[in-house]
């Protein structure tokens, strides 16, 4: 019985040795915001729902975001899965379970949005907290559109 446990201990060492997986998890928190707010995001051509919005994307693959307000220019980004560091704690630790797991997972990506030279496409600034990204986008006005009407409600 003790040969038992013994075992089990040593299996279980093994399964949880995967350190982005454990620390950053498969799937990572993004919130979208715009100014102004109300913007209808759409994440791989699917709605998502109006600004300020927030998901959990999978980080093992990458995202077409598009924002779209009547009166502004639609704004187009790209979140693109980049290396997690802790992926590297397999390395140290000795986590060769890790080496296969967080690739599998897709814990070896964190998400970023698309850098122009470095810096982030014009119009946006987002920042990482504790794994979530944050994500804010600034709309520009749309000189050709013109706002022709408005319907009233009839009662």
């Amino acid at each position: 019985m003790n040969t038992f446990f013994k075992a089990v201990t040593i299996v279980l060492a093994l399964a949880i040795t995967s350190c982005a997986t454990i620390i950053s998890g498969s799937r990572q928190e993004v919130l979208i915001n715009s100014n102004p707010k109300q913007a209808l995001v759409s994440i791989n051509e699917i709605e998502m729902g109006q600004t300020p919005i927030q998901k959990k994307l999978k980080r093992n693959q990458e995202y077409n975001v598009v924002l779209k307000l009547d009166g502004y220019k639609a704004y187009r980004t790209t979140l693109k899965k980049k290396f997690n560091a802790w992926y590297l704690g397999n390395i140290v630790i000795g986590g060769i379970i890790g080496l296969v797991v967080d690739p599998i997972t897709g814990a070896m990506y964190k998400l970023k949005p698309e850098e122009i030279d470095g810096r982030p496409q014009q119009g946006s600034t987002y920042r990482t907290d504790n794994g979530t990204l944050y994500l804010t986008i600034s709309m520009e006005v749309d000189p050709n559109w013109e706002k022709v009407g408005q319907l009233e409600r009839s009662e």
